[in-house]
């Protein structure tokens, strides 16, 4: 049968419909293929994100702790003391002050001889014991797993009469012997960081050495009995050159997170730390918990893998935050902060002081001016002579000690004719004739009339660090800000 004109227009039109029809379902089909590409693509950029800005937080949280087991392992990696460094649960005993070839730590001291150990107390308490300090300056400051000083035996605190102490872990209970008093630790890592007081004469360092010799820790289940320490493990996989914060900096996210976790499991987070530990679970870290970023999402697992440098650039720009926060100080050219110690949920105070002052004392105890120059935009140089001047009353008010430390650009000491690297209380500082004290601060000698007053500098940069021990808490104080340092002027 033919088919007129009209029929076949009707039939390429029911034809040209149904194709037209399947074309619209194809693309369709297509277009809600491509919005559920960019839906699922848009969730997984903001989950990346929403994870990095928690691993970043984290980061900066975790910092303290990681950095002190980091710490710990190179310190105690030994197998019996020598310089710095002991085995855990054994003393290292400075028995001088270093000179300008040490090169162990920054910003050295010549003030107090350190007396210190590392203790893990998750097994058993070990009790702490101080000898009568007959009067002369102590503390012995002790740090938990993520640098908060918990407790702090010393002058200040407990007196100068001999003391013991059991420091107990997480969890821990029982009885001590008589006598004994408990110091509750939050983690099961503890640093003893102690210090006594030395004038630095040879006769002063003898009678020291005598009470550092009878400062003595052991085991709970040993206490009472005669005792010897186990020799020290070394491992060699652990890296005894690289400064602490560069092994620390080079760890990639996952290994920092999974090393975290794991310490986490021995030093619980503080229940003030509660909101914290909620947001770490949203990145997979679970107190108790191993950390596997294999579990994660692929969004997740990149969010923590670029967490890093960020964090690290908002620790090391926190000094110019803190500034603003009024949590650190400027004044008169000295940069100094009385938020050290104790820090609560301040986190980027505390990840800022274990990166440039770990082992910080709490402020009642010690407080750290420094000065790079007289002012934010000059630089001390030994080309020029400087006068910091003390008017009349006006040293500064401790009950422990006072100090001036001299440094070169790296924070170590400098040579010089006098062997000096400090002005203290202790010299016999000549005043002027209307009570005030200068101290002159220059390469080349002021005169012989002048050395009493002198710490000598080097000839290119350098700079100054105040240390003042037991500030006093009554105005004037520095902690107040009722007693300020004054600054240190070019000589005219």
């Amino acid at each position: 049968m033919m088919m007129h004109g009209a029929g076949l227009a009707r039939v390429a039109a029911v034809a040209l419909v149904a194709l037209l029809a399947a074309c619209s379902k194809q693309e369709q089909a297509q277009v809600e293929k491509a919005a559920d590409k960019v839906a699922a693509e848009a969730k997984a950029v903001a989950q990346e994100a929403e994870a990095l800005a928690l691993a970043t937080e984290a980061y900066v949280y975790a910092y303290p702790l990681v950095t002190m087991e980091y710490t710990r392992r190179v310190m105690t990696n030994v197998a019996a003391p020598e310089g710095t460094r002991g085995p855990m649960g054994q003393f290292v005993r400075a028995r001088t002050y270093p000179n300008a070839q040490f090169r162990d730590v920054t910003a050295p001291n010549a003030d107090t001889l350190y007396t210190t150990t590392w203790l893990d107390v998750s097994k058993e308490p070990w009790v702490l014991s101080i000898p009568d300090m007959k009067g002369r300056y102590f503390l012995f400051p002790m740090l938990d797993g993520f640098t908060n000083v918990f407790q702090v035996p010393g002058s200040r605190t407990t007196g100068t009469k001999a003391q013991k102490y059991a420091i107990t872990g997480p969890g821990w209970s029982g009885t001590l012997p008589e006598g004994v008093v408990e110091y509750k630790s939050p983690t099961a890592l503890v640093w003893i960081l102690g210090r006594i007081y030395s004038s630095g004469t040879p006769e002063d360092y003898k009678a020291v050495h005598k009470l550092q010799d009878q400062v003595s820790v052991v085991p709970l289940s040993s206490y009472g009995k005669p005792y010897t320490p186990p020799p020290g493990s070394v491992d060699a996989a652990i890296d005894m050159k690289t400064a602490v914060r560069e092994q620390v900096n080079a760890l990639d996210g996952t290994a920092y997170f999974k090393l975290f976790a794991e310490l986490l499991k021995a030093n619980p987070p503080a229940a003030e730390d509660a909101p914290m530990v909620a947001k770490l679970a949203k990145i997979g870290i679970v107190p108790g918990q191993d950390f596997d970023a294999a579990k994660l999402e692929p969004a997740v697992a990149k969010g923590i893998a670029a967490a890093p440098k960020p964090a690290q650039e908002l620790i090391m720009g926190w000094l110019k935050g803190g500034i603003a926060a009024g949590d650190f100080k400027l004044e008169n050219g000295w940069l100094f902060t009385t938020k050290t110690g104790v820090y609560g949920t301040a986190y980027l105070q505390r990840a800022l002081i274990t990166a440039i002052g770990l082992g910080a004392n709490r402020p009642q105890d010690a407080v750290y001016p420094t000065s790079e120059g007289p002012d934010l935009l000059k630089k001390y140089n030994g080309s020029k002579k400087y006068v910091m001047r003390f008017e009349k009353g006006q040293l500064p008010p401790v009950d422990g000690f006072w100090s001036l430390t001299m440094y070169d650009a790296q924070y170590f000491f400098v040579d010089n004719p006098l062997n000096r690297y400090t002005l203290s209380q202790r010299n016999k500082l000549k005043a002027n004739a209307d009570g005030s004290i200068d101290l002159y601060i220059q390469h080349e000698s002021p005169g012989k009339d002048k050395e009493s007053n002198w710490l000598p500098a080097p000839k290119d940069d350098f700079i100054l660090m105040m240390r003042l021990y037991w500030p006093k808490e009554k105005p004037p104080s520095i902690l107040d800000g009722s007693w300020k340092l004054p600054e240190v002027k070019e000589a005219s």
